[in-house]
């Protein structure tokens, strides 16, 4: 299996450590300054980097915040290291706190779908192994029927070629990732995009959606 972000990541783990530690104290991960999570909803997806998939989702309006973490697998409190040697069973994931009154969790997996490769089985992008494969995880009946609806409709007139591979799972234990992959594309803007220009992943939407892809609102 090839993971292209761990060769990426190994040149700045010294860094990373210290600036985890530095971060403990701060707020919360992914939170948006002065939002109260009062009345916030819960989505949980998969798409690969979960860097990318933060910032696939920072920032839209009525996404309170973006946590990355682990999820799907059998390990407690897994880490980094043992997630990426893909004997865990977790999936690299983003748990979304969402106000439903501003945005619902159909516009959610919409931006979602169309951020990812629906039709790759063995990761996404240039990150290859079970950990960095798609699945949305529903929290409840209303969930799960959405997704499955909105699976359904990426085929035929939904412009999708190919087989679509996401799973649509139950939720399990979501595990929040270490400190320094949370908010990783805005602590580090140019890391991340010299990591998603190799990997290749705009010139991959652009091939699997056209203009109906879906960019972050800022990296």
């Amino acid at each position: 299996m090839f993971h292209f972000r761990p060769l990426i990541a190994s040149a700045w783990l010294l860094g990373s450590v210290w600036f985890a530690n530095f971060a403990s104290a701060a707020a919360p991960a992914g939170a948006a300054p002065g939002t109260s999570t009062a009345r916030a909803d819960t989505a949980i997806f998969a798409g690969g980097c979960f860097w990318s998939m933060e910032s696939q989702f920072e920032g839209v309006p009525g996404v309170l915040s973006v946590v990355s973490g682990y999820t799907g697998g059998r390990t407690a409190n897994p880490t980094y290291e043992e997630v990426c040697s893909e004997t865990t069973g977790h999936l690299e994931a983003v748990r979304i706190a969402f106000d439903p009154a501003r945005i619902g969790y159909a516009e959610l997996l919409d931006r979602y779908w169309h951020g990812i490769d629906p039709t790759q089985s063995d990761g996404q992008f240039c990150d290859r192994g079970e950990s960095y494969t798609s699945a949305v995880f529903y929290r409840n009946a209303a969930q799960q029927r959405v997704a499955l609806q909105t699976r359904a409709a990426l085929t035929g007139a939904g412009g999708l070629k190919g087989r679509v591979v996401t799973q649509v799972r139950p939720a399990q234990a979501f595990w929040p990732a270490e400190e320094y992959h949370q908010d990783f594309a805005r602590r580090n803007p140019e890391r991340y995009r010299a990591y998603r220009t190799g990997c290749g992943r705009d010139r991959s939407l652009d091939r699997v959606w056209g203009a109906r892809a879906v960019r972050p609102l800022a990296h």
